[in-house]
């Protein structure tokens, strides 16, 4: 039996989007200050693309206008441009600068806060290790995309479920993918990246400890004991696994020397600036929603060079209208852009006014799909105008991404998101016994009397995230005189 070669051609459907769509979706997903970026340096490359500083606010009839009244220009303004002026506007562009004029050369053109090396983060520091990898563009991508999802600590907090959503794929078939590129992930530098939890984190890290019976016995501690870990009940760990309370020393002091923390090698760990997209306050009894003015950019059509175009022939002037398009086409995403935000910020509130009314303890589970439905748009488009988009309440500022989470469910029918649950949480150590503090098992006990089963492991998980100290230190400090700290 001979092999052959053959050549054949079938059909398929399959997902293609245009460039000018994947910059649409590029773009909806950038904050505020690096879209405007964005279009600033969209500007230095388009002469029909101009961006004014002027801050812009939504106008009566839904455009948007500065302070000063003027609006933006679309394409009609441009189509309906004299080319009576072409000529005077040629020799402004081409003029000759005026005597004694100062010329910048191109490093003196530069702000000197332009020259202040910045720290590497810890995502830039990930992608130049993906960059050297023999991967496949989809590979790529999706590596790409868990290092974007994660947080400062170097976890990913979010599922790969909204992860295949955030890049417009289907969560079922491309689960497999997704956990192949989170191995990737994790196999990077620093070492613990990519976990999405503390024991997992340090478990990506027992590499350090030399010896392999006692890594060994550092995982089972690990993924089944790190609660008596953390109480340092060594007799209770080496009896529930049948060793030596010496080896379990030496193994917990070799966990202590792991990092629960990788991503603060790199970068800053400092407060942020942030500039809010939206706002929301209370009128007249209603919650309004508004853009914010200096969060969204004012850019309009350069009619001096529409002009000069209309005064142009040939091959050149088809060139220019290829600009005049592509300038077009970013003053109408400017647009798109924020009354998507602001569409979904809406919706948000409407969905999360209790949050507002009476803080995170009323706080809704809320999927993105279901502002997808009321928005009308997919849930990835959703993901992507939550992503690096921030509101301003009277509680405070947060990101769009905050108000989403998944339902723990009651005993008695409904459920409740986890912000809500970590308030409880909160509220439940800070009126305990300063001398009997509650553990986290107790805690598990006294909220499954509420009616809210959760599991001990994910209040531990939850008391960690709102760093609040463990019941040893508690009840040290409390015998000690002081009180339970709920910070």
């Amino acid at each position: 039996m001979s092999n052959s070669l053959a050549l054949q051609t079938r059909q398929t459907q399959a997902t293609v989007f245009s460039p000018r769509l994947q910059q649409a979706v590029r773009l909806l997903q950038l904050s505020s200050q690096e879209y405007t970026q964005a279009l600033r340096e969209a500007a230095e490359l388009n002469p029909f693309l101009e961006v004014d500083e002027v801050p812009t606010v939504p106008n009566a009839d839904g455009g948007l206008e500065d302070p000063a009244g003027r609006t933006s220009q679309t394409g009609a303004d441009a189509d309906a441009m004299a080319d009576a002026d072409a000529a005077a506007a040629f020799d402004r562009i081409t003029a000759a600068p005026p005597a004694g004029a100062q010329h910048l050369s191109h490093d003196e053109s530069f702000d000197l806060m332009q020259r202040v090396a910045l720290p590497d983060s810890l995502r830039a520091h990930l992608h130049a290790q993906l960059g050297v990898l023999r991967l496949t563009d989809r590979e790529r991508a999706f590596a790409c995309a868990i290092v974007e999802a994660l947080d400062d600590d170097g976890y990913l907090r979010i599922s790969l479920e909204d992860i295949a959503l955030a890049v417009g794929e289907d969560p079922g078939p491309a689960e497999p993918e997704l956990r192949t590129a989170l191995l990737r992930v994790q196999a990077l530098e620093p070492p613990g990246v990519g976990a999405r939890s503390v024991p997992e984190c340090l478990c990506l890290q027992l590499d350090a400890i030399a010896q392999p019976e006692l890594r060994t016995l550092a995982r089972r501690i690990l993924e089944a004991h790190i609660d008596l870990l953390a109480a340092q009940d060594y007799g209770g760990i080496a009896r529930a696994l049948g060793a030596s309370a010496a080896e379990v020393q030496r193994a917990a002091a070799g966990i202590r020397r792991l990092n629960p923390r990788p991503g603060w090698r790199h970068g800053e760990t400092g407060s942020r600036i942030v500039m809010a997209d939206v706002s929301v306050k209370k009128v007249r009894g209603a919650w309004r929603t508004t853009l914010n003015a200096h969060a969204v950019p004012r850019v309009k059509l350069n009619n001096d060079c529409a002009r000069l175009l209309d005064a142009q022939r040939g091959q050149q002037a088809g060139a220019l209208k290829t600009y005049l398009d592509q300038a077009r086409w970013m003053v109408g995403t400017v647009a798109q852009r924020a009354s998507t935000i602001l569409e979904v910020a809406r919706a948000i509130v409407a969905r999360q006014r209790m949050f507002l009314e009476h803080g995170p303890l009323a706080m809704k589970p809320l999927g993105l799909k279901e502002i997808a439905d009321e928005v009308g748009v997919h849930p990835s488009t959703v993901s992507r105008t939550v992503h690096n988009k921030y509101m301003a309440t009277p509680a405070g500022v947060f990101e769009l991404q905050y108000f989403f989470s998944r339902g723990l469910q009651h005993t008695a029918g409904g459920a409740s998101a986890p912000v809500a649950m970590q308030q409880l949480i909160r509220e439940l150590i800070s009126i305990e016994s300063p001398t009997a503090p509650l553990s986290d098992a107790a805690l598990a006990r006294q909220l499954a009397q509420q009616g809210f089963h959760i599991a001990r492991r994910t209040i531990t998980k939850y008391r960690q995230t709102m760093e609040i100290d463990p019941v040893e230190r508690r009840r040290a400090r409390g015998a000690g005189g002081g009180q339970s700290a709920t910070a």
